[in-house]
């Protein structure tokens, strides 16, 4: 090299999206391994002797309905009815509360619509007493566990009988009872205090496990990769799951993905085993999910797990995504719909028809609407009984300090 060398200007990479509204969906990129390929590793595997499957994808429905491969058979036709109608009926309370917004009953609300596979099957391999730490868009985790969904829309119209007294935005549910830790608005905190509560179950000589959920944009925050270093140094008790939707708020998932091929790869780094599934195949999540689980109560360590899936609808109610991507791409997702993909797959095996799909959505709804109506007795952000103010001095101290005694006194509290 010499002195007069000359060099070219400097350039940033900024990675863009496929298509934008008003392009053609295209998703050729997108590699989709046949169902029943990946092979199913001992529990006890070496996370360097299965680093190839944080490139490919765990399948077991294939395009005819039919469950193949290793993953497959963990499940009687009955789970799969009852995990159908979880999916169902997030379906159908999510369509609700939709409009429950849009008619000003309450100020927010988020869907799963697309999504409903990945928390529904995921909960359903947990044991009671185990502890997920979510981000805003699972819970089917309670919907699966029979969490009344009475409470579950007290919380979001911030009612009388709100059990989190109105401290939370709507859909920022909690329930110690259901596995279920708090909601945090914070991006990415909650994987942090996944694998926290799970050295703490470790230290105390517990057998329970915890669950960390984190969205794909939200790996680009330092409490992501915090998390990875003590879940793998310590070899925490913890499934540590990252919801790959292909879209963040309006950004899509190869800004926060780089130049690395997968969100699974980046386990490879902190030596912890690391597997993709598809996130629209609610076999393989479940499987893909007692698998992780297993390890961890054997002592085995952390596993990451990427939910590959789809956002199907917008981010939040206050979101519009036809302005950052094209209205058609949904539709042209290549794992399809998970409600869709599990009915094919009852129907084939003689467990389901389309005559008791039909009877099951309508009963579904009805129980929805019914909760609905009993919450909206009580209150919702339009009127009705609210949370006393009383509340905001409450839960915050085990002994409430003398200047807020004062402070609830002059506000007549």
């Amino acid at each position: 090299m010499t002195d007069d060398q000359t060099y070219q200007p400097l350039a940033l990479n900024v990675p863009e999206p496929g298509c934008r509204p008003g392009d053609t969906p295209d998703f050729s990129y997108f590699e989709v391994p046949r169902a029943g390929a990946v092979a199913r590793p001992a529990v006890d595997v070496d996370p360097d002797d299965m680093r190839e499957m944080a490139f490919s994808i765990v399948r077991v429905l294939n395009k005819e309905g039919e469950a193949v491969g290793d993953w497959a058979g963990a499940l009687t036709p009955e789970e799969l009815r009852e995990g159908l109608r979880d999916m169902m009926l997030l379906r159908a309370f999510d369509a609700r509360m939709q409009n429950a917004q849009r008619q000003g009953k309450t100020s927010f609300y988020m869907q799963h619509l697309g999504e409903e596979a990945v928390s529904c099957a995921f909960s359903r391999a947990l044991q009671d007493g185990d502890m997920n730490f979510p981000t805003y868009r699972q819970a089917g985790l309670l919907i699966a566990r029979d969490y009344p969904l009475v409470t579950m829309m007290n919380q979001i119209y911030s009612n009388a009988d709100d059990p989190l007294h109105g401290r939370q935005l709507p859909i920022m549910y909690s329930s110690k009872e259901h596995g279920f830790f708090s909601i945090s608005g914070n991006l990415g905190t909650q994987f942090v205090q996944a694998v926290g509560w799970a050295m703490a179950s470790a230290i105390s000589g517990d057998t329970k496990i915890a669950a960390g959920w984190i969205g794909d944009g939200s790996t680009a925050e330092s409490d992501f990769h915090a998390a990875m270093v003590f879940a793998s140094t310590y070899n925490a008790p913890v499934v540590l799951n990252i919801v790959n939707n292909q879209w963040a708020i309006s950004t899509f998932q190869g800004i926060a993905r780089g130049g690395v091929g997968t969100f699974a790869a980046r386990g490879h780094g902190f030596g912890i085993a690391s597997i993709r599934v598809d996130g629209n195949d609610y076999l393989a999540v479940n499987a893909v999910a007692k698998w992780a689980a297993e390890r961890a109560r054997l002592g085995l360590g952390p596993t990451l797990i990427e939910h590959v899936t789809y956002r199907a609808g917008g981010h939040s109610t206050s979101d519009d995504p036809s302005a950052y991507r094209s209205a058609d791409e949904g539709a042209a997702w290549p794992l399809g719909d998970p409600i869709d993909r599990l009915k094919r797959h009852l129907i084939l095996i003689g467990e389901w028809s389309d005559e008791r799909h039909s009877q099951a959505e309508a009963e579904l709804m009805d129980q929805v609407i019914t909760a609905q109506k009993e919450a909206e007795k009580i209150g919702t952000l339009g009127g009705g009984k609210g949370p006393s103010p009383r509340d905001m001095f409450e839960g915050v101290f085990e002994k409430m300090p003398p200047h807020l005694i004062r402070q609830r006194q002059e506000a007549g509290y």
